[in-house]
């Protein structure tokens, strides 16, 4: 990305440590590190179920992109058991600001809990992705894998022994407050956490956290629920791979409920059922809406995938349902985000020929540094903001927020619901899209 330069080099400094690296959340200059976390899961989970579905280049990539997370994630968990960095940069300030990043002259204050402050949420989804990281690693780079295990291992006993959540803080909930809190609680990530150091460790011991704690953490009633902030979808067919694969029976319950999940995506079966637009995107109402269609759409894919390597099928009640079933799901979800829609638009900035020209991105929508290296201020920033000219910076591959419920679409950057690329949107579509390029007959 030449366009781009460097910023934050001073992250941490007010904390006197070192949080230089990782990912801005989205158009803004912020890093959020609870849904940086939940980016670098979803990354790690596509390079082990999906990665034999890249080519060599695609795969090296998506570990490349990876690492640039699990090395920032190491940083925010450095200073375990005594303190768990939150995030950097203030919020209100920031999206009072369009700046370039590599102008930022906003506050970069680094936020963090201190022992015995509750983080099971933060940390347990940290520890999910440096587990599951370490499996992504293990026999590319053992040496850091095992680093990422030993600190997974870790920061979730931080999570465990301190529960709560993490904007819980009085400290910490300003900041993040409403922008990243964690609505949905904090019971879900320490499930996710477990189930992750299960599969990377084999222990059983965290076999026994995940069924004594299933029923009273509420796994039966949030299945339908993927994304950022809530686990539990993902908590479910991650599990249901282990039955899958070893059936391993105390875990079946998870498998059950991962079932339900599955069977709620056809219309046909009984029980809750999964909403689609009139065009067929499947549809939750919340800020982005893509972000909730491309973390279902990877739960779906996967599952399709452990039924068949199991050569087994979905069983809804009286009807059965064979994978490449789901598979079509996933594909309608993948021809509409790429431009088969009412709108004949694609929600992946670069691809076709009528794609969003107005991304709600900073560094997008200013003209780049290395073409006008004089800094740009607030002022300034705002007249591009509410201009319409396109943004001169292409971001290349970014997904968008999306449509809304009838399928509209405001491609104005001041639109951030429909403009704005996320991480978390774009980190679960890697191993969709990696399936669907390996086998682009699929119909």
């Amino acid at each position: 990305m030449s366009w781009r330069g460097d910023s934050g080099l001073k992250d941490g400094e007010n904390l006197n440590t070192d949080l230089v690296g990782g990912y801005y959340d989205a158009g803004d200059n912020v890093k959020f590190h609870f849904p940086m976390a939940f980016t670098a899961t979803m990354l790690a989970w596509s390079s082990v179920d999906f990665g034999c579905y890249m080519s060599e280049n695609d795969f090296t990539h998506n570990l490349g992109a990876l690492k640039w997370a699990t090395n920032y994630l190491l940083k925010t968990v450095s200073q375990l058991p005594q303190r768990i960095f939150v995030q950097v940069g203030e919020a209100q300030p920031d999206h009072d600001c369009w700046e370039r990043p590599e102008d930022m002259d906003t506050p970069r204050t680094a936020f963090a809990i201190d022992a015995p402050g509750p983080a099971s949420d933060l940390a347990g989804e940290i520890a999910a992705a440096l587990a599951a990281a370490s499996i992504a690693f293990k026999q590319s780079q053992p040496t850091y894998s095992n680093l990422l295990l030993n600190k997974a291992i870790q920061t979730f006993q931080y999570a465990d022994m301190h529960r709560g959540s993490y904007s819980d803080n009085p400290n910490v909930y300003n900041a993040t407050c409403p922008f990243y809190c964690s609505n949905n609680g904090y019971k879900d990530e320490l499930l996710w956490g477990a189930a992750w150091l299960r599969r990377a460790t084999g222990s059983d011991n965290y076999l026994e956290y995940l069924v004594n704690n299933r029923e009273t953490f509420g796994v039966d009633y949030n299945y339908l629920d993927f994304g950022w902030d809530s686990k539990f979808g993902g908590v479910d067919v991650l599990i249901a791979k282990e039955v899958f694969e070893k059936n391993v029976s105390a875990l079946t319950p998870y498998k059950d409920i991962a079932e339900k999940t599955m069977c709620a995506t056809f219309p046909e079966t009984a029980g809750p059922h999964m909403s689609y637009t009139p065009g067929g995107l499947l549809y939750k109402p919340v800020g982005s809406q893509l972000q909730t269609t491309a973390a279902l759409s990877f739960l779906i894919l996967a599952y399709a995938d452990y039924l068949s390597k199991s050569s087994q099928q979905l069983s809804c009640g009286n009807l059965k349902f064979q994978p490449d079933s789901l598979r079509r799901i996933v594909k309608r979800q993948v021809d509409y985000i790429l431009g088969d829609n009412p709108m004949h638009m694609s929600y992946m900035v670069g691809y076709g020929d009528q794609y969003p020209r107005q991304v709600h991105h900073r560094g997008s929508s200013i003209p780049s540094v290395k073409v006008q290296s004089s800094a740009l201020g607030c002022i300034q920033g705002w007249n591009i903001f509410h201009s319409d000219n396109p943004n001169p910076n292409i971001l290349v591959g970014a997904v968008v927020g999306g449509p809304n419920v009838d399928d509209t679409f405001i491609g104005k950057r001041t639109n951030a619901t429909d403009t704005e690329p996320t991480t978390y949107i774009n980190a679960p579509l890697v191993g969709v899209f990696a399936y669907f390029r390996s086998n682009p007959n699929f119909s």
